[in-house]
């Protein structure tokens, strides 16, 4: 069952035709990820797929950001919980039966753009900008960026900007197939919401059935590349790069990578 009373980072909207609206609620830090919204995203698929009342699942983020990605401001350590949690929310994503929605306005950057990316329908406002920027912070795009990207862009052009961490616009990920629509910022909710009050009244076990099978092709990537993926990221974090992009965050500079 869908508690919102059990969620702190992120504000959970039950409404009564089913829809659930879930907001990443830390706009100070333009909902960048610290150790407890980690951990509230991995419990948000499963608790919501669970809930007999809940038809549709809506993301989006408070104030001016989707998700500006991990919360570097008081370091990072990793440990085992962190990559059990991350591998918790691409899977509940993906192995949740009801439709999920998002709704991107202004950044979607590193977990945020899996996060946006993973869900079935993405709905971008014009302001949205996507990127993931982990390879900025001297690691890996292992949480889910290696699975996803290169099936909606294209195995090349998903390692272009996996490797450079360059953003898209908008306007451009409508274009590579990121998003499946673009719309204006004051619209942005209204279009999103319409789309999951027709699902939420629509034929419940058809949609599911609908969505079910296609996530399993998702998911037959994601078994062979995210335990890698999560791997190579656990591995980068232990080096020279990552320890000094960490510095170069908190003292608010570009980082001088050396390889090492």
């Amino acid at each position: 069952m869908l508690n919102p009373k059990s969620y702190q980072a992120i504000l959970i909207d039950k409404r009564s035709n089913g829809v659930v609206v879930a907001t990443l609620n830390r706009p100070e830090k333009r909902n960048a990820v610290d150790d407890l919204l980690h951990h509230e995203l991995g419990e948000l698929p499963r608790d919501f797929d669970l809930d007999p009342e809940a038809k549709v699942l809506l993301i989006t983020g408070a104030g001016r950001a989707f998700c500006a990605g991990g919360d570097f401001s008081g370091g990072l350590h990793p440990s085992q919980t962190m990559w059990l949690e991350a591998e918790r929310v691409v899977n509940g994503l993906l192995d949740c039966r009801k439709p999920v929605i998002s709704a991107v306005n202004g950044y979607a950057m590193g977990l945020g753009s899996t996060l946006a990316l993973l869900a079935d329908v993405v709905f971008a406002a014009r302001s949205a900008v996507f990127a993931d920027t982990h390879v900025r912070m001297g690691i890996a795009a292992g949480d889910g960026g290696q699975v996803i990207w290169p099936l909606l862009m294209g195995v090349n052009r998903a390692k272009y900007f996996l490797m450079t961490g360059d953003r898209i616009s908008g306007e451009e990920a409508e274009k590579m197939g990121l998003v499946n629509f673009l719309v204006e910022d004051d619209a942005l909710m209204e279009r999103a919401l319409e789309l999951a009050d027709r699902l939420a009244a629509g034929p419940s076990c058809a949609i599911s059935a609908s969505k079910v099978a296609v996530n399993q092709y998702i998911k037959m990537v994601s078994n062979v590349v995210l335990p890698l993926s999560l791997k190579l990221e656990e591995w980068s974090m232990t080096t020279d790069d990552f320890r000094e992009a960490v510095m170069a965050f908190a003292e608010k500079r570009e980082a001088k990578f050396t390889g090492k």
